[in-house]
């Protein structure tokens, strides 16, 4: 057995105890009141869990090989030539961008570190990539807000009155 199918086999058993989970010993925890509503708190671990089943089956099967796989090509004794620094910055910037998400606000922290990480990869066209970033901001900002009526402060904590 090669290390795939080991790493889905060991993969699969993590999440069929997750599924047993999900399906069986979380719904019975909510209140009368809540099991009333068509979306639970089991929904999304229940969905995930027959997903990764799925992917785990289909890892241990060989139904996503094809012939040349990605990382044949990968040639780790030229190490330098790839932009590790460039991965460790975006790393870092995820980190930033939760640490300033409410002294700047989701907007503006949002905005920065799409802008920032675009940049870091190479996007060139600054007006474009200025307006994509903004126009994200504010449609990820109203979906979470609005839609799913999770209350997250748009502006910076300075100006907000909420």
């Amino acid at each position: 057995m090669n290390i795939e199918k080991a790493i889905a086999l060991f993969l699969a058993l993590v999440l069929a105890v997750y599924s047993y989970t999900a399906f069986f010993e979380m719904d019975y925890l909510l209140p009368p009141i809540l099991q009333r509503n068509p979306v639970w708190p089991s929904t999304f671990p229940k969905i995930l869990s027959v997903m990764g089943l799925i992917a785990c089956t289909l890892v241990f099967l060989n139904i996503e090989k094809s012939e040349k796989q990605v990382g044949d090509d990968l040639d780790i004794s030229n190490w330098r030539a790839y932009k590790i620094i460039h991965a460790f910055s975006l790393i870092f910037g995820m980190v930033a961008y939760a640490l300033v998400l409410r002294p700047l606000g989701f907007i503006g922290a949002t905005f920065i570190f799409l802008f920032a990480s675009s940049l870091l990869l190479g996007e060139k066209r600054y007006v474009l990539l200025a307006i994509v970033c903004l126009i994200s901001s504010l449609s990820i900002w109203y979906l979470v807000d609005d839609v799913l009526g999770i209350y997250m402060s748009p502006l910076p904590s300075w100006l907000s009155t909420r």
